[in-house]
């Protein structure tokens, strides 16, 4: 281990979490609101690097940010409000069912520090300061950031831009910190001064190092999100009433972002995939965000087209990069004798469209055994009695569905869950959006019998 990732852990490691000198809940509000004002003062300067590093579009980007400092500033009005403190006081009673009940009061910490892994795709919302750095900041844990090295210069200047303003407003020295490259990584993941893991990347990826949390003498939790083709399902009511609707809104939600979105629809069953292919026609896609995607890209469409029973229905003009756009089709008995198309994850400007004719039974037959997922949308009428009936399968296989609309964009909310089944996540218990996201940092705590003075503050009552 280096000498500078040891100061930068042994400094994480003496943040107080507890007593009297932890940071409260308005102190850790001001941090982060003092990190989203530093970052909107520099947006201008923030969307460049990352336009020049991402490829991304500078609207996009733009977006982007803001929903970063939203989701910073909503979590500071939360830790205000109190209401991602969850407490529960039960006074003494004599005459209780299981016995004398002793006064308990239970409460939650901070876990202690967090590894975050940023991602490539959102260079903000989940790189440096994103959802998972907010929101354990939010729950009073020090954080380490390994930065992507897709965007180096823009998450060293984002990092800087959090440390001053974490200073500004008197946090500890070793409440962020930024480091980069793989073995330095690995030493932190492997160190028992971390303990817990926040990850958004490639199943391979996330599960390796899931793999490392959970073999240390003191296993961590790992929350890691990973892959997800985020299946729909287009009823034939839905169909008949909003063809030209559906069929247009699939190809906007899939390739937007050039499919570069973890959300991205890239599994549509319908009725008829001759008539849904009928009004579709493929643009070039956008540049996607690195060469090391492109080729990963290109494996994966190469995967899908050998399949049996998978034929290449359409394919568009190539961008600069002469990366092209395609819709693979098969029937729902090619899936059925070939399941890995329900996960192959192709993550670019690709889909693949299974025909599955009046077989509704055979349809929910085949959902039940879709590996989990982030998303399932059901696109049908408000009087299909199909849609009943494969909410139920999706609910049982997603984390969040949908209904008459796009999975791709994740309002950050109370009540988004962003988390799946394995493997879309490695906990299905919690989210990475949202202010329940705060609870992957927070572990409970009973106090039993305490005086006022000695307990936390939000416990004396």
């Amino acid at each position: 281990m280096t000498t500078e990732l040891d100061q930068i852990l042994a400094a994480a490691a003496v943040v107080p979490l507890t007593g009297p000198s932890s940071p409260s809940p308005d102190t850790r509000a001001g941090w982060l609101e003092a990190v989203a004002a530093a970052l909107d003062g520099a947006a201008e300067e923030l969307v460049e690097l990352a336009q020049n590093e991402s490829h991304l579009p500078t609207a996009r980007l733009t977006g982007e940010l803001k929903r970063t400092t939203f989701q910073a500033r909503l979590f500071a009005t939360a830790l205000r409000e109190g209401t991602v403190l969850p407490t529960q006081i039960d006074p003494p009673q004599a005459e209780w069912g299981s016995g004398p009940r002793p006064d308990l009061r239970r409460t939650v910490l901070p876990l202690g520090p967090v590894l975050v892994f940023a991602a490539s795709n959102f260079p903000f919302a989940f790189s440096v300061f994103g959802g998972d750095t907010v929101s354990a900041l939010a729950a009073g844990c020090p954080v380490v950031v390994k930065a992507h090295p897709g965007h180096p210069v823009l998450s060293r200047r984002t990092a800087a831009l959090v440390e001053q303003a974490l200073a500004s407003v008197g946090a500890p020295a070793g409440v962020f910190a930024l480091i980069e490259d793989v073995e330095p990584s690995l030493s932190a993941l492997r160190d028992p001064r971390i303990k817990a893991v926040g990850f958004t990347g490639s199943t391979a990826g996330g599960r390796a190092l899931h793999d490392i949390a959970l073999s240390r003498p003191e296993p961590i939790p790992f929350y890691g999100e990973l892959g997800s083709v985020n299946p729909v399902v287009v009823t034939a009511e839905g169909w008949a009433e909003r063809s030209d609707e559906i069929a247009s809104g699939w190809l906007d939600s899939l390739l937007m972002g050039s499919g570069q979105f973890c959300t991205n629809p890239g599994l549509v069953f319908v009725p008829d995939a001759e008539q849904f292919l009928a009004g579709l026609s493929l643009p070039a896609p956008g540049r996607m965000l690195n060469s090391h995607l492109e080729k990963g890209f290109a494996q994966s469409v190469e995967v899908m087209a050998g399949l049996p029973g998978v034929a290449q229905a359409q394919a568009g003009p190539a961008n600069e990069q002469g990366v092209v756009a395609r819709v693979f089709t098969a029937s729902l008995a090619d899936v059925v004798a070939s399941p890995q198309a329900l996960d192959l994850e192709m993550f670019g400007p690709a889909g693949l469209v299974v025909s599955y004719g009046d077989d509704l039974f055979g349809l929910l037959e085949l959902l039940r055994t879709v590996p989990g997922q982030l998303t399932g949308t059901v696109q049908g009428t408000t009087e299909g009695f199909e849609a009943g009936a494969l909410t139920a399968v999706l609910s049982a296989r997603t984390g969040r569905v949908l209904y008459n609309q796009w999975p791709t964009g994740v309002s950050v909310t109370a009540a988004q869950q962003h988390g799946g089944p394995y493997p879309a996540s490695t906990s299905p218990l919690s989210t990475s959006v949202g202010l329940a996201a705060i609870e992957r940092f927070q572990r409970p705590v009973a106090f039993q019998n305490f005086p006022p003075a000695l307990l936390p503050a939000h416990l004396r009552s």
